[in-house]
């Protein structure tokens, strides 16, 4: 979906630029509630006010709840057919570049570098590994934003 959002906000309609897109990411991700609906209710209130952030979030909402809606309702019934089965192992790799894409283009925009990439390697795997809940990550993150840059100001 980030790729697909990112597309057509910032590169087809250039509602907003990257920079701003790279913090409605980080806004979304630490928001509660779904990703995808916080990105398009922020974004259509930027746009439009109120209605704006109504129907966008209706937009991004409604298509995915008709197709659950229609896959639950079909596939009880086509769950064991051997051609189903392959057909979700063949789609995993591509879950995974559709995952990747947007992960490697956000790091660049947040202009992550070699010296850098240790922080969000070691954050992923101490979330993943070390069971540290997330909200742990985004407090220290937010304590360590803030004491480095307090530390460059006293120079």
């Amino acid at each position: 979906m980030l790729p697909f959002m990112e597309r057509e906000i910032v590169d087809k309609h250039a509602w907003i630029n990257r920079a701003e897109f790279l913090d409605l990411v980080a806004v979304s991700q630490a928001a509660p509630g779904i990703f995808a609906v916080n990105m398009a209710i922020f974004t259509g209130y930027k746009l439009k006010g109120f209605w704006g952030s109504f129907w966008a979030t209706l937009g991004a909402t409604l298509p995915s709840f008709l197709i659950i809606l229609a896959i639950a309702v079909f596939f009880q019934n086509y769950q064991d057919n051997p051609t189903v089965i392959r057909i979700f192992k063949g789609v995993r790799p591509a879950v995974v570049a559709l995952i990747a894409v947007p992960v490697l283009r956000l790091a660049k925009a947040a202009k992550i570098s070699y010296k850098t990439v240790w922080i969000p390697v070691l954050c992923a795997l101490l979330v993943w590994a070390g069971h540290v809940s997330p909200v742990y990550i985004v407090l220290m993150a937010g304590l360590g934003g803030w004491l480095y840059s307090r530390r460059k100001e006293a120079r």
